[in-house]
């Protein structure tokens, strides 16, 4: 995979969150994975990563999610596996309908304010929406270390709001799946106040601190649990 097909998949920081992509590429049966569903899809990343496999893929977000990522598709030429819907991740309209369903840095965002049970309820709705043996594919800002949550306070315009989850927190969302494969990563990368600053420190966490420092201090969890 290319470094532009990859930006374009995972849109920021990069080298971070380009971890879990990788991860699921070597950890699912692809050829027993067809019918896919992106939640919070914004423009449309991990759908394009699923539609260049060949999997018809419906790519969603809560509102205007065509507009938001045609443009991005069309430049990929798969509009034929891409179908665009309008969906919330907390009332999600399927049942036993998907082999994969994948998202990315979604939670923050719908817990906001302190809802945990909002978040609580997107596991009860992928759960449901999964056909039995389906894969949910999942990426999302952990809490972190008390650094990272005093910087995203005064340096980050939603980090006030923002409910970010704690690793103990994912486990007991993911409790309903009978299988579930966690990892974390990146402990300076979401630093950077640029995309280059966040390869550059990204890399010194490839190098150094993803290998010495405790996972809760980091602030990406990814993985794959299985219905």
């Amino acid at each position: 995979m290319t470094k532009e097909l990859m930006k374009d998949i995972i849109q920021w920081d990069v080298i971070s969150w380009s971890k879990a992509v990788k991860f699921w590429d070597l950890n699912v049966e692809w050829d027993k994975s067809q019918n896919c569903l992106e939640l919070g899809g914004q423009q449309g990343g991990l759908s394009l990563w699923l539609a260049l496999k060949g999997k018809m893929t419906v790519c969603s977000d809560l509102n205007d999610i065509k507009t938001k990522a045609v443009q991005l598709h069309s430049r990929y030429n798969i509009s034929s596996f891409i179908e665009y819907q309008d969906i919330d991740a907390t009332n999600i309209p399927y049942e036993n309908h998907f082999d994969i369903i994948v998202f990315k840095s979604i939670l923050g965002g719908i817990g906001r304010n302190g809802n945990y049970k909002m978040q609580q309820k997107v596991f009860k709705e992928i759960h449901k929406a999964l056909k039995p043996g389906g894969k949910l594919l999942f990426a999302e800002n952990l809490i972190a270390s008390v650094f990272h949550q005093k910087l995203r306070k005064k340096f980050v315009k939603w980090g006030i709001y923002w409910r970010y989850i704690s690793i103990n927190e994912m486990k007991e969302f993911l409790k309903e799946f009978s299988f579930s494969d966690i990892k974390t990563t990146g402990v300076l990368g979401a630093l950077g106040r640029n995309e280059s600053q966040r390869n550059f420190l990204s890399t010194i966490d490839d190098k150094i601190l993803n290998k010495i420092c405790p996972d809760n201090w980091k602030y990406i969890i990814y993985g794959i649990a299985e219905k």
